[in-house]
């Protein structure tokens, strides 16, 4: 039994099995491992998506989680997800990543984890929302992302098509290409370091192999491989 597995009925999940397969490994990586941390926290969830992840922090015991997501019907679909005690603790927040974090920061706000899910490397300026979140005060910030695997401190330019729900979002109206930035995993170093934090990677290899069909991608050999990690505040 996995913490997704509930999402297997609900659309579009139940059209992608492998999804919500992904999904309970993540889970196993990024949220598992923190349950001390996340319980009885208040907790900022950059990105949301349809709140999943929001939704498994309440789960593993945040007693509240404010998100952001750009798109409203994300959003939306939040209202299907089953556990009213966990949905009553999570308000998703419709607004650009960058406009909402400079929002609670102007406002005051501290959370006590912060994550950084999958929208790393759809953006170009990581260092300005690494530095909003660090204004958040987090004890940890808990981020996954794609990273460029190679030997230098670099961040690799592509360009994305912001029609698909997991790209880019549009930063002005009728934008349909996006540029984005993978960063390399020692640019993630040297960007953890200056802003004081200490860094830990994620050891995805101890994941046994015959359960890693669904997240091939945190091993690939090609360049860019998908990689996880905490930021432990050293103030």
């Amino acid at each position: 039994m996995g913490f997704f597995d509930f999402l297997a009925d609900m659309e579009p999940y139940c059209e992608h099995k492998s999804s919500v397969d992904r999904l309970n490994s993540r889970f196993y990586h990024l949220i598992e491992p923190f349950k001390s941390d996340i319980s009885g926290a208040r907790v900022f969830d950059i990105a949301s998506h349809d709140g999943r992840w929001a939704y498994a922090f309440a789960g593993a015991g945040a007693k509240e989680v404010v998100g952001v997501e750009a798109r409203q019907e994300l959003i939306d679909r939040f209202d299907n997800y089953p556990d009213k005690r966990l949905t009553s603790r999570v308000n998703l927040i419709k607004n650009d990543l960058f406009l909402e974090l400079d929002r609670q920061v102007a406002n005051g706000e501290t959370y006590d984890v912060v994550s950084v899910f999958g929208i790393l490397y759809h953006i170009m300026d990581h260092f300005r929302l690494l530095n909003a979140v660090r204004a958040l005060k987090p004890k940890i910030v808990i981020v996954d992302s794609e990273f460029m695997d190679r030997p230098g401190q670099m961040v690799q330019i592509f360009r994305e098509k912001t029609e698909k729900p997991l790209n880019a979002a549009p930063q002005f109206d009728g934008q349909q290409v996006a540029v984005v930035g993978y960063p390399s995993f020692k640019a993630m170093d040297v960007m953890a370091d200056v802003l004081n934090y200490d860094l830990e990677w994620i050891d995805w290899t101890l994941y046994p192999e015959n359960q890693r069909q669904s997240v091939k991608d945190y091993y690939r050999n090609t360049g860019i491989r998908r990689g996880s990690c905490v930021l432990v505040s050293r103030d």
